[in-house]
């Protein structure tokens, strides 16, 4: 995978707990291009990769716009953005991916969560360049926390977008079960934020009807998971037959690691399909929030960065 040296030209609080990093070429070539959707591997100061959506308008190539949330949950990535990284840090990050492009549509529907908002600029700014019918829903706990405000104020599709605050008045809040009331064909609707927003938003319209292919999500985080009655599990390596057993509490990822076996990696929570490996046989336990419900299905391929075995031995093309 190939990584490259930006160096943050500016750190900038845009909200409560919210700031944005300008990162510009170290070498003063331009970055490799990108749509809205895409994000970029960052590599930390204290070794971790996380992934951060790409906010700025999509056709610069001079500057990646990021924003990170300080949270509390985190294990070391928005901490050590927050704490350790200051303009004129020099950071190794990926070339941009995308795993929720847009799609041709009649109208679009986007819903943003928090620091959800962030792939959702670089969509409005798409959109609105091209003169596409679209709306935007921007939900948050209050005006503090809401990033980006500024900047959507002085766009050239302000009139479309919706701030909707936790704290302000009954009338301005969202109500998801009104807007997604009846399915519409032509219509895809796009949804990022905090699991507790996404689910929400998908119950809405799965409860209306809407079609699975128009509804679109970008995932921050995995859910939490039960592992209490994680049991031990074997998997096999089909290129030599090795066999290596898996504790409770541990994931395949780590084991085969230390066995010596080595997968490409990046989140460690499922989301971003880095690791993603091919079963030969046996049934996964996925864990993951990067394979559709009918790739799930097929069983022939898990993420082993958090998922794990329903059968007592999974064979992997390794």
């Amino acid at each position: 995978m190939s990584t490259f040296a930006v160096r943050v030209a500016r750190k900038t609080r845009e909200a409560e707990s919210i700031c944005s990093y300008e990162l510009v070429p170290v070498d003063g070539a331009a970055l490799p291009p990108f749509e809205a959707g895409a994000h970029v591997d960052v590599h930390l100061p204290n070794g971790h990769v996380r992934q951060y959506s790409l906010c700025n308008a999509p056709g610069e190539t001079h500057r990646y716009l990021i924003a990170v949330l300080r949270d509390a949950a985190s294990r070391g990535g928005s901490q050590a953005m927050h704490d350790a990284v200051d303009a004129g840090t020099i950071l190794t990050i990926s070339a941009p991916k995308n795993h929720f492009p847009l799609v041709a549509a009649q109208r679009t529907l986007l819903l943003a969560g928090g620091i959800g908002v962030t792939p959702m600029l670089a969509m409005a700014e798409t959109l609105a360049g091209q003169g596409a019918a679209f709306e935007m829903h921007y939900c948050a706990r209050a005006p503090e926390r809401a990033a980006f405000t500024a900047r959507i104020g002085s766009s050239s599709f302000a009139g479309q977008v919706h701030l909707h605050y936790d704290t302000g008045a009954a009338e301005q809040r969202l109500d998801l079960a009104a807007l997604l009331a009846a399915p519409e064909a032509g219509t895809h609707v796009y949804v990022c934020g905090p699991q507790g927003f996404i689910d929400h938003v998908l119950g809405c319209a799965r409860a209306s009807g809407w079609p699975a292919a128009q509804l679109h999500v970008e995932y921050f985080g995995a859910a939490a998971v039960d592992t209490g009655g994680d049991r031990p599990f074997d998997v096999q390596l089909a290129s030599s037959g090795r066999i290596v057993t898996i504790p409770a509490g541990r994931t395949v990822l780590m084991v085969l690691a230390e066995a010596g076996v080595d997968i490409p990696y990046s989140c460690e929570e499922g989301v971003c399909g880095t690791c993603l490996t091919r079963v030969l046989s046996g049934e996964p336990d996925h864990r993951d929030l990067y394979l559709t419900d009918e790739e799930r299905a097929a069983n022939d391929q898990f993420t082993p960065c958090c998922s794990r075995a329903r059968t007592p031995l999974l064979v992997l093309d390794l």
